[in-house]
């Protein structure tokens, strides 16, 4: 049997430190829009020193400004990790005893929601560009897929992280963050090489079930499924749906003692 495995990384300014092996579980959404990301996570068995050290670091009353960065990873023991989540913690709580388990909230980009700036483009800008500059000001890498365009009068004045929303609309794209990469990509394609082939034998739980738009459906967390890519279903109980779609939201749920390790998908036809 190939073992699951869960691992927590935090990061308080430049020191990282890495948990696994103690009874950690996590949830969370993610889209493929300007909304952020989102994860829970609790984590059980720490020493005393251990989480007074989180608790008091990765406080947002904590006046120090330093980063305070969550990393989940997830993965089977022969196969390796693939990176889940990344965000910047928001929150930090802790549960009475005897448990003792320590609750941590943490959103994409959060610190770029603060940042404001003011940019323009003067009378004519390339979409491209103006992406770029707005994976600078939230820190991000980009990895824009959208047809490139030319974009009149952009301006832009406030948030660092909304100014995503407003590339979306100038641009009639689909932007979003995800992790550490900006994603830019046409409304009605896929991201390139993101293609998860889903059926009973590759890790489909339940029934797909019709959606206005597409479908929602759940599977066990695997290494080729992203948000934005394509997902392609083969339902032998309901093949009226099998098909493409585009992943449009991605909740996840994954407990290192339980049974949770899967997806929910949101996807609309492609």
């Amino acid at each position: 049997m190939d073992l699951r495995r869960i691992r927590l990384g935090i990061e308080v300014g430049e020191r990282l430190q890495w948990y696994e092996g103690l009874r950690i579980s996590a949830s969370g959404t993610k889209y493929a829009n300007p909304l952020q990301n989102e994860c829970n996570v609790t984590i059980s068995g720490l020493n005393a020193q251990t989480r007074d050290y989180l608790l008091t670091e990765t406080s947002p009353y904590n006046n120090n400004k330093q980063t305070r960065r969550l990393y989940l990873e997830v993965g089977r023991v022969n196969t390796g990790l693939l990176s889940l989540f990344i965000g910047d913690i928001v929150s930090a709580e802790i549960d009475s005893p005897p448990d003792v388990t320590l609750t941590l909230s943490a959103k994409t980009s959060h610190q770029s929601a603060g940042k404001i700036i003011s940019s323009s483009g003067g009378t004519m800008r390339r979409l491209s560009e103006i992406a770029l500059a707005i994976a600078d000001d939230c820190g991000v890498k980009l990895d824009f897929q959208a047809t490139d365009k030319n974009i009149a009068n952009w301006y832009y004045c406030g948030s660092a992280l909304h100014q995503i929303e407003r590339l979306q609309e100038a641009g009639d794209v689909k932007a979003f963050i995800d992790d550490d990469t900006l994603f830019v990509k046409d409304d009605d394609k896929a991201l390139k090489s993101r293609l998860r082939i889903l059926n009973m034998n590759s890790g489909m739980i339940g029934i797909p079930k019709a959606t206005e738009s597409g479908l929602t459906v759940s599977y066990l967390i695997d290494s080729t499924s992203e948000l934005g890519g394509m997902l392609r279903l083969e339902s032998k109980l309901n093949p009226s749906l099998n098909g493409d779609y585009i992943i449009e939201q991605l909740a996840f749920s994954v407990a290192s003692h339980e049974a949770d390790f899967n997806y929910t998908a949101i996807c609309k036809r492609a």
